[in-house]
């Protein structure tokens, strides 16, 4: 598929375990914006992912009027701005919109980089990423405080950013050896709410288990 077939799609390049590529879906489905996803093989990536993402060569990619756009949040931020006037995701206001992008790249720091890196530490230096990973969910949780969702009443870039990750805590408490609910309880009771309130996400996230599966077979025990 050649940048110039695309300019009339809004197309995905993703992996379907992929919480970096459920964001851009869940981002996606928030604006009704209809779009054509192609699945990548990330042990044999496509021509077509290497032409349109040369530096990185990652997913996901949204190709929008023959045009790549690169990485999950800029991909995000770029979809909202877009399609502005529907289901705003970003504040208005500049500094409540800096505020959720403090969140957003704190989310990618303290959650997604610690908990990749529970996944496959081992001992001692597992037990210390755990606690970091633990206490980085814990002041999540202080941010969500009494909040539906982390924009208020309504999903905003903060939810996005954070839900797909929560797909993977299964994997993350079988290989840690710990009960995320049992430290964050109001942060899994805000998971289930955007499952069974936002079809979106309750259409994106993947099963859990099937999660567990595929890691396991990265990492055979």
């Amino acid at each position: 598929m050649l940048l110039v077939e695309m300019k009339e799609e809004v197309i995905l390049l993703d992996f379907w375990a992929s919480p970096y590529g459920m964001r851009v879906k869940i981002a996606l489905e928030e604006k009704g914006i209809e779009y054509k996803r192609l699945g990548e093989n990330l042990q044999d990536k496509s021509p077509l992912l290497l032409q349109l993402n040369p530096i990185h060569k990652t997913i996901p990619v949204l190709v929008h009027e023959g045009k790549p756009v690169c990485e999950s949040l800029i991909i995000v931020s770029y979809i909202d701005e877009v399609w502005h006037d529907k289901s705003p995701l970003l504040p208005s206001d500049p500094y409540q919109k800096s505020q959720a992008l403090f969140w957003a790249d704190y989310i990618e720091k303290k959650v997604y980089d610690v908990g990749r890196r529970v996944l496959w530490e081992k001992g001692e230096k597992q037990e210390m990423t755990k606690k970091e990973l633990i206490q980085g969910l814990k002041e999540l949780e202080g941010e969500l405080g009494t909040k539906r969702y982390f924009g208020g009443e309504n999903i905003d870039f903060v939810d996005v950013a954070l839900v797909p990750f929560t797909c993977w805590f299964y994997s993350i408490e079988r290989r840690g050896n710990f009960s995320i609910e049992t430290e964050c309880p109001k942060l899994m009771s805000w998971v289930k709410r955007c499952i069974s309130e936002r079809e979106s996400v309750a259409k994106t996230l993947q099963d859990p288990l099937k999660i567990y599966d595929y890691y396991n077979e990265l990492d055979p025990q």
